[in-house]
C-alpha cells in the first residue's frame, strides 16, 4: 500500500471528504499495522465556517490546518477523546476533514464509531498532530478491495453553536455501511 501524495489533499475539501470515503487509513506503529476503511466523514470549510476550529483563527491549535495539505489535525475534546482530521486545500486555507467512522480491516477490534474511538483505535494521539500523512508510518491509500459506494450526506454532528453551518450537509458517509456513527 503506498499513501496518497500531496495532491490528492490539495483540493477542494468537499471534494476530497468525498473521495476518502472506502479509502483506507493506515497506521503502523510498534509493529502492528492497523487498518480502517473510511465510511463517514464532516468537511470543515475553513475560517468562514463557523463550525470549523479555524474560525477562531489563527492559534497554536489550529495551525496545521492553515497548511500545508496533507498533514494531520489531531485535538482533543472533552478532555479525554483525539479526533483526526486531514488537512485539505492550499496553505493559507483553514480547512480539513474530520475522519467520523471507519470499518475494521485489519488489526481493529475495538469499536470504531465516532471521531474519539476510531483514534483510540488507530493508537492515534496529540503525538500525531501535524504528522505528514505522505509518510509511511500513518496514511490514506486506495483500498485494493474497492467496491462500488452509494455517498449520503446530512448535516454535521454536534456543532449547533455554528448557526446557518449547523444545517449545511457536510457529514458525507456510505449509505447502509453498518460502521457509521449515527444514521
Amino acid at each position: 500500500m503506498q499513501a496518497f501524495s500531496r495532491d490528492f489533499y490539495d483540493r477542494d475539501t468537499i471534494q476530497v471528504a468525498r473521495d476518502l470515503l472506502g479509502k483506507l487509513l493506515v497506521h503502523r506503529a510498534d509493529g502492528i499495522e492497523r487498518i480502517g476503511k473510511i465510511v463517514e466523514v464532516e468537511a470543515y470549510l475553513g475560517p468562514h465556517d463557523l463550525a470549523a476550529h479555524t474560525s477562531k483563527g489563527l492559534t497554536p491549535r489550529t495551525r496545521v490546518m492553515f497548511g500545508p495539505p496533507g498533514h494531520a489535525y489531531i485535538y482533543l475534546i472533552y478532555g479525554m477523546h483525539h479526533c483526526m482530521n486531514v488537512v485539505t486545500e492550499a496553505d493559507g486555507t483553514g480547512a480539513a476533514v474530520l475522519l467520523r467512522a471507519l470499518e475494521p480491516v485489519a488489526n481493529l477490534s475495538e469499536n470504531t464509531r465516532g471521531p474519539g474511538r476510531l483514534c483510540k483505535a488507530m493508537g492515534l494521539n496529540k503525538s500525531h498532530y501535524g504528522h505528514d500523512l505522505c509518510s509511511p508510518d500513518l496514511f490514506i491509500a486506495a483500498n485494493p478491495a474497492a467496491e462500488d459506494i452509494v455517498i449520503a450526506d446530512s448535516p454535521r454532528i454536534g456543532v449547533d453553536y455554528a448557526g446557518e453551518w449547523a444545517a449545511k450537509p457536510l457529514r458525507f458517509y456510505i449509505a447502509g455501511n453498518p460502521y457509521i456513527s449515527r444514521k
